[in-house]
């Protein structure tokens, strides 16, 4: 099935401020390319051309990013104020998110957190990628933690393979694959951190899907969870043979978990410790902040 081809996306929460939609897997969220590229924004004209900004760049405000092969909840905000309050949950790591992935090998422990600080790696044929602080290249590397749930194990095109569950504390660029693949279980179908053994040529797409998402505004509690994609009735090549975690349960902890306090000092379903702390914000940060607020906001804040 091509991305191109999946002209409306479900969505899994809508109110009147924002829109949750459940994006699929190898599709960017926005082009200006001046090629017909499918896009979410485009798919979002075509089923929501009454919700489309003309004031903005690309008609919808997208609160958050996900990678071009990743699938799962996207929220978009439906007005100035909400991108703002949106805006200022995501700051202040507030925000909940939990992704599902089939990663390589049987990972051992049940549980765990990851904790490798990640930097934009500058070796030469690896632009635009990132990598674990330590590895040679290495600019800039800043703390990172993600826990780690193990679902279940099982086979994958005969190779062996865990599904997780993994909850980022912090929020950098490809964190949960650079995470991954440090541990020596890359995601399956990612063909950036993964294998080099030819092994990549069976999956059709990467293996991350954004699972759930919470973003508890001043207004509202925008919450979503979306259909669990990674189960053998929609993929015949996987083949789970242990259960080590029942999915259902650790969704009822992730919705019965209080927001986290501002800056991240609340707790966390997975595990207890908190996020690193975070630097004092640079100017360039703020005057970068500000600038962002006077798109999409109706008001920067003092």
């Amino acid at each position: 099935m091509e991305a191109g081809r999946v002209e409306s996306p479900s969505v899994v929460y809508q109110s009147q401020d924002f829109l949750v939609v459940n994006k699929h897997w190898d599709l960017r969220i926005d082009s200006r390319t001046w090629r017909e590229t499918p896009s979410l924004q485009k798919q979002l004209r075509l089923r929501f051309p009454e919700l489309a900004d003309p004031d903005t760049c690309y008609g919808f405000r997208f609160c958050h990013q996900l990678d071009f092969s990743t699938s799962g909840a996207l929220c978009v905000a439906l007005n100035k104020a909400a991108a703002g309050s949106a805006y200022k949950c995501f700051k202040e790591r507030r925000v909940t998110k939990a992704y599902l992935a089939l990663v390589r090998g049987h990972v051992q422990e049940s549980r765990m957190t990851i904790n490798y600080a990640i930097g934009r790696n500058s070796t030469e044929g690896r632009a635009h990628t990132m990598c674990i602080e330590g590895t040679q290249g290495c600019e800039n590397p800043k703390p990172s933690v993600t826990e780690l749930v193990v679902l279940e194990h099982g086979l994958y095109a005969g190779d062996p393979v865990s599904k997780v569950l993994l909850q980022p504390l912090t929020g950098r660029t490809h964190q949960l694959r650079v995470h991954c693949s440090a541990l020596s279980h890359p995601v399956v179908g990612d063909l950036t951190y993964g294998q080099a053994s030819g092994r990549e040529d069976q999956p059709f797409r990467m293996m991350l899907h954004a699972f759930y998402l919470r973003i508890p505004t001043h207004s509202e509690r925008v919450e979503a969870c979306t259909p669990d994609p990674f189960v053998p009735a929609l993929d015949a090549c996987w083949s789970p043979h242990t259960l080590v975690q029942p999915l259902d349960q650790l969704v009822q902890v992730l919705r019965a978990a209080p927001d986290p306090e501002p800056a991240g000092g609340g707790p966390r379903p997975c595990s207890t410790p908190a996020p690193p702390p975070r630097a004092p914000e640079t100017q360039a940060q703020r005057a970068s902040c500000l600038q962002w607020l006077s798109e999409w906001t109706l008001e920067p804040d003092s």
